[in-house]
């Protein structure tokens, strides 16, 4: 029999969880003729911030890029500062940091949970480290209790890369709430939820909030709808700083209000595909991911395995010949370290970060999205049950 699946039932890493709700939110938006940032946006900044609670201020952006880069900026961090994130991750976490001239450092992850290394965090910091820059990797909290005993004894703050983080609970209570200065959200294609391309910053601190408010649009202490369809509003702004172009749109927006109405549904769906994985993959040469804690709950944003140097096939063969069979993987991360750019510019060797360099050689991210079916699901267990049981 071939066990081959056809291209015409390919399945991907990732698909967005799109429904008619979604579609006619965005179709009565485009009706109504404000499609820039407008009444559609702070209706999504009010349900997310209904949504997490806690009374923290929520600033929708174009990007989890631009609310990380707008975060910082609010902090002031600049020139001779430094800034300790994790080398495992997408380049957008630490680049931010260049953007505003100051320094990235480095340290190692967890094994376990991919996550920074408290120890490592500790010896790497300098009189000049303004932020700790957390990742929580794939929806898996970092450690934040002791991330926060760091960060308060050494008078330096915390801002939260929660890209994969959405629906994810920490000792607790949901990521985005905890006592960190901002913690910024991604509603990029892949993510949770989607708003196709976009970002949120949450944070309990109104000065920080009205910073990156005012930031997002150019510098202007007013927006557009503001200034033109609010009764009695006038023409008249101000340039009060040299701003960004950072602000999302309605039509953006009007996906993620209904997206957010689901994000319960669609994170118990992930956790039931995640769950399923765990349990039929253990008997495989595979490193699985490791649990939480008790008062703690993973987003599963992504189900990153580790193929043991026992397997009878390496990682790379893998993806591969899952390929051939229509099952798209992912690495999640090329360490940055190993990239030029980064490498190059601190002078770095791949044995530096030695867990994110191991961690590298074995990963591999399995399909996992809320759309995922469970025939689709079963394939890609019995394929990799296939090529790798000896």
């Amino acid at each position: 029999m071939n066990t081959k699946t056809t291209l015409s039932h390919q399945i991907p890493f990732s698909k967005p969880d799109i429904g008619e709700e979604e579609i006619a939110e965005v179709v009565a938006v485009l009706r109504e003729g404000w499609l820039t940032t407008g009444p559609k946006v702070k209706q999504f900044e009010s349900a997310f911030q209904e949504y997490l609670g806690y009374g923290q201020e929520c600033i929708a952006v174009n990007s989890a890029t631009a609310g990380l880069h707008l975060a910082l900026e609010a902090l002031g961090v600049g020139p001779g500062d430094e800034v300790i994130t994790s080398p495992y991750t997408f380049t957008a976490t630490a680049e931010v940091v260049r953007y505003l001239g100051a320094e990235v450092r480095f340290a190692d992850i967890l094994p376990d949970s991919l996550n920074l290394d408290p120890d490592q965090i500790e010896k790497g910091i300098t009189k000049n480290t303004r932020v700790i820059l957390p990742v929580h990797l794939g929806g898996r909290a970092a450690a934040m209790r002791d991330l926060q005993t760091i960060a308060s004894a050494h008078g330096i703050q915390i801002v939260e890369d929660a890209a994969h983080a959405l629906g994810t609970y920490y000792g607790g209570r949901k990521i985005g709430t905890l006592d960190s200065a901002a913690t910024v959200f991604s509603f990029y294609a892949t993510k949770c939820i989607t708003t196709g391309e976009g970002g949120l910053i949450a944070t309990a601190d109104k000065r920080l909030a009205d910073r990156c408010r005012v930031m997002r649009i150019h510098g202007i202490d007013r927006d557009a709808f503001s200034r033109y369809r609010v009764p009695g509003a006038s023409w008249y702004y101000e340039i009060v700083a040299p701003g960004f172009k950072y602000n999302l749109t309605d039509i953006a927006a009007a996906l993620g209000v209904v997206q957010l109405k689901r994000l319960d549904d669609m994170t118990r769906r992930r956790e039931l595909l995640a769950h399923r994985y765990l349990k039929e993959l253990q008997e495989l040469p595979l490193c699985l991911p490791s649990s939480c804690g008790p008062e703690e709950q993973q987003s599963w944003h992504l189900f990153v395995v580790r193929v043991l140097p026992t397997a009878r096939i390496s990682r790379d063969k893998l993806i591969e010949r899952l390929a051939e069979e229509g099952i798209q993987c992912s690495v999640h991360y090329i360490p940055l370290h190993l990239h030029p750019y980064w490498r190059d510019r601190y002078g770095l060797k791949p044995t530096d970060f030695p867990v994110s360099l191991e961690v590298y050689g074995q990963a591999l991210s399995l399909p996992l999205y809320s759309a995922m079916t469970d025939d689709d699901q079963g394939k890609v267990i019995e394929a990799l049950t296939r090529f790798l049981k000896s």
